[in-house]
């Protein structure tokens, strides 16, 4: 990897921070003694910074040259011999903002079939296709009676963040998704009414949760991925 992507996932993890509102422009130029238009520009991809002024802000965000190293490569190099992928188990929190996957953020490893997780379909968005595809969550046993007996307490799901589409994946069967509400992961089934997203439970016990959609949202945006696959036993 060279200097300029190191830069872009500095970048794009500055922004994954404001996203999440553990940051903001005037903190980082507090704490890093840069002028906020210089930051702004910065985040917005004007202008780069020099390696001493990347130094600093890693210094200041408590983050390593390590941290912006891609997952996917140290992925790779632990495929296995019966050609099985490597896939991140993260958090809620890691799999909503982080286009590629933090070593720090991850915190296990599953086993899938390489072949399984190729001959899947994607449907992703231009912006969408340049983050790291597939990755897991667990899912809490309070977040699962929404969707029961579908979904189990601790389930594992695979997210497949390159299908953020509303379009069935099968004819007649709806799509189970992440979906990002508000700084929270659901799965739920989705659809638009106008200019909404409804979020369906599976579950009658439990509500239907509607997003507007404001004029700069597309529903692409808040669709994490649609649910590939629930390990509901392990």
């Amino acid at each position: 990897m060279n200097i300029a992507q190191v830069h872009e996932r500095l970048r794009l993890e500055l922004l994954r921070r404001v996203q999440r509102g553990t940051l903001s422009v005037s903190l980082l130029s507090r704490q890093t003694g840069f002028g906020q238009p210089h930051l702004s520009n910065f985040l917005r991809g004007r202008r780069q910074l020099s390696l001493e002024a990347m130094d600093k802000v890693l210094a200041a965000q408590h983050m390593s040259a390590a941290d912006l190293l891609p997952a996917p490569a140290h992925a790779a190099a632990a495929r296995t011999e019966d050609e099985n992928e490597m896939v991140p188990l993260v958090s809620h929190a890691a799999a909503l903002f982080e286009p590629n996957i933090r070593p720090a953020a991850i915190q296990s490893m599953f086993h899938f079939p390489l072949h399984v997780l190729e001959t899947m379909r994607a449907r992703a968005s231009s912006s969408r296709r340049a983050w790291q595809r597939f990755v897991a969550v667990r899912i809490a046993a309070a977040e699962a009676p929404a969707m029961d007996p579908l979904v189990l307490p601790e389930a594992i799901a695979l997210i497949d963040r390159h299908y953020n589409s509303l379009a069935p994946y099968r004819a007649s069967h709806p799509n189970l998704y992440a979906v990002r509400h508000g700084s929270q992961l659901r799965l739920r089934y989705v659809n638009l009414e106008t200019n909404r997203l409804v979020l369906r439970p599976l579950s009658l016990a439990f509500p239907v949760e509607l997003i507007d959609l404001d004029q700069w949202d597309s529903p692409g945006d808040l669709l994490v991925g649609r649910v590939a696959l629930l390990l509901n036993e392990l």
